[in-house]
Parts: structure tokens; sequence; C-alpha cells
């Protein structure tokens, strides 16, 4: 089984961090896709990443990279924001395509549910959205949100290596419920 892990935007992209400027988004979102490759190394999982700590790397070269590879799963971590300033808007949130194939939305179930475990956050549910990743992968794929860098109290959360740690575990976790599920429908 290989997946890619897409660590959301990159190290340059303007505006993506807590309104206070203390995080960038992709410090979040590299961390937590480097301890979610950690724990699926030891279920066997090869794990590719589309992102680079260098540079940011376009949309189009992400999904080109998984289709080439026919990886089979595509999986783009983020933090999460509602506008540009604090507010109460909080919790976690799994995205599919807007037509998502049925192996997307058990993804997506199983990430969104573990995650909310390990974290203890507000469930905010799996939506659809047309978004680039999800579009434009020929294989199952989701985005999942790890909480508001506009909520004061997740911004806080999302800056410890525990609470990366907690997101890491269970998305991993759902991943691998999937990967059982996938691997008994191919026997």
């Amino acid at each position: 089984m290989k997946i890619i892990l897409d660590a959301g935007h990159g190290p340059n992209t303007a505006g993506k961090r807590t309104p206070d400027g203390k995080m960038k988004e992709y410090e979040f979102n590299s961390t937590v896709t480097r301890l979610i490759k950690k724990e699926l190394d030891r279920f066997g999982i090869i794990v590719i990443f589309s992102h680079s700590d260098e540079k940011d790397v376009p949309l189009r070269e992400r999904t080109t990279l998984a289709n080439k590879l026919k990886v089979q799963a595509f999986i783009s971590i983020h933090a999460n924001a509602y506008g540009s300033n604090w507010n109460d808007v909080n919790g976690i949130e799994t995205f599919t395509y807007t037509k998502p194939s049925s192996d997307s939305v058990i993804l997506a179930k199983h990430i969104q549910e573990s995650l909310c475990t390990a974290v203890e956050r507000k469930d905010r549910g799996v939506k659809k959205k047309d978004l680039a990743v999800l579009r434009d992968t020929n294989m199952p794929a989701v985005l999942v949100e790890c909480g508001f860098m506009t909520n004061q109290e997740e911004a806080r959360l999302l800056q410890t290596d525990d609470y990366r740690l907690k997101c890491a575990t269970g998305i991993a976790t759902g991943i691998k419920l999937w990967v059982k599920k996938f691997q008994l429908e191919e026997v």
C-alpha cells in the first residue's frame, strides 16, 4: 500500500498563519505529516510526501505526482481558518470532492472519527468541496482540517507538540482502519 501525505500549502505561502503571526500553517501541517509517516511506516504503508520544506509546490505538481505514482490514497493535512482575525469558530472537519468515490467517503469518515476522538474537539463532520487536490486526483482523496488557527484556544493547541502528536495518531488510526477494509476487499 502506497499513499501520499500532503502538508497543505508551503513554507512561503502568504497569509496562512495565526492572526498574531506566531505560527505558519505549514509548520503545523509538515510536522503532523512527518509524525503520521512515522506511525504508518511501522504499519508497513509506504508514505510519499508531495510537499517540500524548501519551496511551495504547486497543487498541479502534487496531484500529478499522486496520479503518476498510482498511489492508493491522497491525504492533505491542514489547519483551518475562518477569516483573518480571532473568532469563536472551532472544530475538526474532513473534506471529500463534491462527487466523491465511495472509498473517499469511507476514508474521510474513518479519519474524521479517529481524529475527533484523539483530540477531543468539536466534530464539524465530513463535508464536500471542490478543491484541486480532491478534484484532480485519480484515487481516494481527503483534506483534513485539524482545528482553527483563528480560534485562540485551538491556535494554542495547534502549536503544541502534544496536540500535533494527537492529530497524527488520530489521522494515522483512521488511515489504518481504511487500509484494513481496503485490503479485505482485495482478497
